[in-house]
């Protein structure tokens, strides 16, 4: 997966409408010019791709930490293709807010209207579901989700680019997934994750977090009363610290007692977890535990399933039953290509200087004015631009 760490700050405020409108225009045009010449499947690709994504939005006017770049530029790159998305072949759903929640709903309308065949476009849909519930459910890092688009072409490719805010660092999350790169859902299903370092995070779509998402699904099937006999365990002593050692149960598992240890776990969550009684949370548990799911990923798609199910199962799989889950942030260590020691550009200077190529591009073969093609290609390339990709008044 391709991580990043670079820092994009929240932006309040609307984007200027002349602003606006100039991305729609340049945008439609580098669109319909890249899918021309690579395919639509080819265009929503390098939509998951962070550095392509963060290259096209500084073209169309961003600064490359803003968090608009995200919001402002999928807006443009949707209001831009309106009214041809069955000629270029892509459709974009969702956006910010309140839009993002009518996804589903734009998806199933764009398979009626296009026929696709029976259940593709209901397995989108499930998709976009998936991937917004994956990075607030199973990323649990401090950011909460408030945008997602959904792109996706008539043979079923699909990329989704969300993004979450930070109130209190003030800084942004963004979030890409690709279909291609994805073999599984719930483990390792992002192409690309850019943002700035955070501190402790439950990262239960880590390979190191499998055992504890198996016991996770362990502990439903045994039913709601003895599920809720672990919970009610964890509430007497989260407070106290965890001495971990070797104990088979009557079930097999590995159990794990809640005494005081001269081991630091003072970072760990379970001492910083709030196991009042929480009649919702019970509630979950006693839906769930009815009818069991097969799998983690049935056990996430459940409605009503979200941040605080999911990190009461995964303490008490890891604290109980010795199933540890991963708190490595999985956007830490480097952007897109590279080494985080060149922030927000790749170490693999050859794969984005392709990637300033492609686009430069697509905007000498744009129908845009000579100050236009200009202006874009100072915004790409800056001072690094060759004289070749600069057009001479």
């Amino acid at each position: 997966m391709n991580r990043g760490v670079a820092t994009f700050t929240l932006d309040y405020g609307k984007c200027p409408p002349w602003l606006f409108e100039r991305m729609v225009k340049l945008g439609r045009e580098i669109t319909i010019i890249l899918i021309d010449e690579y395919g639509p499947e080819e265009f929503i690709r390098r939509m998951g791709d962070p550095v392509w994504f963060q290259t096209l939005g500084t073209v169309l006017a961003f600064d490359w930490n803003a968090s608009g770049l995200t919001t402002i530029l999928t807006a443009a790159l949707k209001e831009g293709v309106r009214g041809q998305e069955k000629d270029l072949g892509i459709f974009i759903c969702g956006g910010k807010g309140k839009t993002s929640l009518k996804t589903p709903q734009e998806i199933n309308t764009w398979g009626e209207r296009l026929n696709l065949p029976g259940g593709v476009a209901k397995n989108l849909s499930y998709n976009s579901k998936m991937a917004a519930k994956v990075d607030s459910s199973l990323v649990q890092d401090g950011y909460q989700i408030y945008h997602h688009t959904f792109f996706f072409t008539k043979s079923g490719a699909w990329t989704v680019v969300q993004q979450g805010m930070n109130t209190e660092s003030q800084s942004a999350r963004r979030y890409h997934w690709h279909s291609k790169n994805i073999k599984d859902l719930i483990e390792n299903p992002h192409s690309g994750i850019a943002s700035q370092k955070t501190g402790k995070t439950l990262n239960l779509t880590a390979e190191d977090s499998r055992k504890n998402r198996e016991v996770g699904v362990e502990l439903i099937d045994q039913g709601y009363t003895a599920l809720m006999k672990d919970i009610s365990l964890l509430r007497r002593h989260s407070s106290r610290l965890v001495k971990s050692y070797t104990v088979k149960n009557r079930q097999g598992h590995l159990f794990s007692s809640l005494e005081l240890s001269d081991i630091n776990f003072h970072t760990h969550p379970v001492l910083n977890e709030n196991f009042s009684r929480s009649r919702y949370l019970e509630k979950i548990l006693s839906q769930i535990t009815i009818d069991p799911p097969k799998s983690y990923e049935e056990f996430i798609s459940r409605e009503g399933v979200g941040p605080k199910t999911v990190r009461a199962l995964s303490l008490v799989a890891e604290t109980i039953y010795g199933a540890p889950a991963s708190y490595k942030d999985p956007a830490r260590y480097s952007f897109a290509f590279g080494g985080k020691d060149d922030i927000p550009y790749p170490v693999d200077r050859e794969t984005y200087d392709k990637t300033r190529e492609i686009i430069s591009g697509a905007v000498l073969k744009a129908k845009l004015s000579i100050r236009e093609k200009n202006e874009a290609l100072r915004k790409l390339g800056r001072s690094q631009l060759t004289p070749s990709a600069t057009v001479i008044p």
